[in-house]
């Protein structure tokens, strides 16, 4: 990876984090910009190629959490902050960046379950749910939600993709 996609890579992974945590936004002065570059970036220096690695990686980027976003699971930041990966580092990167994303955000989540409704109840919710199962909807209220800034476990599991990437 570049240098110089290292170094906004970096940067907006930063300013994500702290917008995420203290204001549970990912800001699009941070991911538009981001996402631009990258596809102006590769053009420019590898042309139609490059073009494609950016675009291509955008568009994963932007699918993987799509369908979360549409069923309201996430923000569209996260997307964006995603797709903004993938501009500026492509498809396989994003991928592996997605996959780490997903076990820390499984794993914040489970911390996050125990912690609010006790690690017996959670267990036993765990085991009967599929048992009563309702036809009438959901079994949580709104007030039952836990949530968490995505862009956290987003930016986390980006640094790991990095890291791999470096050592292997």
């Amino acid at each position: 990876m570049p240098f110089l996609i290292t170094i906004i890579l970096a940067v907006v992974l930063v300013i994500s984090f702290i917008t995420d945590i203290r204001t549970r936004r990912i800001l699009n002065i941070v991911t538009l910009p981001a996402i631009l570059f990258g596809l102006i970036y590769y053009t420019v220096t590898l042309g139609w190629e490059g073009l494609l690695f950016s675009g291509a990686g955008f568009l994963v980027g932007l699918l993987l959490l799509l369908i979360p976003y549409l069923l309201g699971g996430m923000g569209a930041g996260d997307v964006k902050l995603l797709a903004a990966i993938g501009a500026l580092t492509g498809v396989s990167f994003v991928f592996y960046s997605f996959i780490y994303t997903a076990i820390i955000g499984g794993v914040i989540s489970i911390f996050l379950i125990m912690k609010k409704r006790g690690v017996v109840h959670s267990i036993r919710s765990f085991i009967y749910m599929p048992l009563l199962k309702s036809t009438k909807g959901s079994f949580t209220s709104h007030s039952d939600r836990i949530t968490f800034p995505y862009g956290v476990a987003i930016v986390f599991g980006t640094v790991i993709a990095y890291v791999g990437r470096v050592w292997v």
